[in-house]
């Protein structure tokens, strides 16, 4: 066969059981110096850029190795989770930059991939889990509710997200409000319903009711 001189080391080596450095693609007789499955000459292990000699904290980028000065003054963003420089789209979230991938949930450990993420105690998890183990998400700006929680309509709210959806009037939970598209409407509002629709959304309001109430069986009728 005809092989270039790096994939003859390459043959050659395998038939000796050596390794071949990374760097000058030779065979090493002596001990190699091991570096994330890659061999090494001991004194071929060293920064591409200003020749110094790595050790563990050596970075890769593109093929190349770097001492950890250099590498930071070409100002390559580092994994949070992986410590690999990011080389694509970066992810900042909790004063750290993330591959897209190993940005994740910190209880079920899924990836956000762009979703919203909620921030506790310098981690971040998804809105199911965060809910599970701290609080209630508002159901109108999809915030975390630091302060007071208006419970209404089967939903968690803000005091300042707790309005009526057609004037914005800001509302609480004595006053007259009915649901609409499962949101809270004010009384005045609702008044200015066309009458057919305020028929509908009465026969759903007691159906409702029904369900939730259903009446007792009477044992003398049956």
């Amino acid at each position: 066969r005809h092989l270039c001189r790096p994939c003859h080391n390459r043959e050659k080596a395998k038939g000796l059981g050596k390794y071949i450095c990374q760097k000058c693609h030779l065979i090493i007789d002596e001990q190699p110096l091991m570096f994330r499955n890659d061999s090494y000459h001991p004194d071929h292990f060293n920064c591409t850029h200003c020749g110094k000699e790595l050790t563990a904290e050596a970075r890769e980028l593109k093929g190349e190795l770097y001492c950890l000065p250099c590498h930071d003054k070409m100002g390559i963003p580092i994994c949070g989770a992986c410590r690999r420089p990011i080389e694509g789209r970066v992810v900042n979230a909790l004063g750290k930059q993330w591959h897209v991938e190993h940005f994740v949930c910190a209880k079920c450990e899924k990836p956000f991939l762009g979703h919203r993420h909620y921030e506790k105690k310098g981690l971040a998890y998804c809105e199911t889990h965060y809910n599970q183990l701290f609080g209630d998400v508002c159901y109108n700006c999809s915030h975390v509710i630091e302060g007071d929680v208006v419970s209404a309509l089967n939903k968690a709210w803000c005091v300042n997200c707790f309005s009526c959806s057609t004037c914005n009037i800001k509302l609480t939970l004595k006053n007259k409000f009915v649901e609409f598209d499962m949101k809270p409407v004010c009384k005045k509002c609702y008044e200015k319903f066309p009458l057919e629709l305020k028929k509908r959304l009465k026969k759903l309001s007691e159906l409702a009711s029904k369900k939730a109430h259903p009446k007792a069986l009477d044992l003398n009728s049956a």
